[in-house]
């Protein structure tokens, strides 16, 4: 019976003192060093304009005007719902895949007023695997420019110029692929066209 009690008691301890270590000085060292080192960052890069909260750099959003450029379709919920982030989980012989990139390739290609042999970026096409990603290829970005710059009445070079600013490079130098924000896109874009008026 006492090596009964004596295993209780070194049990209970070890797990109070793993509570203590892992639910409170753990979070805590790591919320501190988060909130001194980089903020922004640690608080979901939230973008906030004219005193009002315009989104997260980190999570995409839906632009559905001609004056906007248009994220990647989401499977996410209704779209870009973060509290069912997620892909669609269909597969390359899914016929319903088939069907609905079929139907984005032929809406992309005459929202933009693309010809029938222009190729379609697969990133304007296809959903990302969490429904919210925030960024478009430099090749979605050049071709909705034209559209973007004839909605907004501002010639094709500003728009261009403000994709290139927003094009980000490959993380590391090596990783991924050369990406435009759409937020930070747009929202440069509403800051363009306001301060032509």
């Amino acid at each position: 019976m006492k090596d009964w009690m004596s295993e209780l008691r070194v049990s209970v301890r070890a797990v109070l003192s793993l509570a203590v270590l892992l639910c409170g000085i753990y979070p805590f060292t790591i919320w501190v060093l988060a909130q001194g080192g980089f903020p922004a960052r640690a608080n979901g890069s939230l973008i906030v304009q004219g005193g009002e909260l315009a989104g997260s750099s980190l999570i995409g959003q839906g632009f559905a005007g001609a004056e906007y450029f248009h994220p990647r379709p989401s499977a996410a919920g209704r779209g870009y719902d973060g509290a069912a982030s997620g892909g669609s989980n269909l597969g390359p012989t899914s016929k319903s895949l088939f069907e609905a990139i079929s139907r984005r390739v032929t809406e992309y290609r005459k929202e933009n007023d693309l010809a029938a042999d222009v190729l379609v970026p697969a990133d304007a096409v296809t959903a990302s695997a969490s429904g919210l990603d925030p960024h478009i290829s430099v090749r979605n970005a050049f071709l909705q420019a034209p559209r973007v710059a004839k909605a907004r009445g501002i010639g094709l070079a500003s728009v261009l110029k403000c994709v290139e600013r927003h094009t980000e490079g490959r993380d590391l130098g090596v990783l991924g692929e050369p990406r435009v924000n759409v937020l930070m896109l747009n929202l440069t874009l509403d800051g363009v066209s306001n301060a032509g008026r």
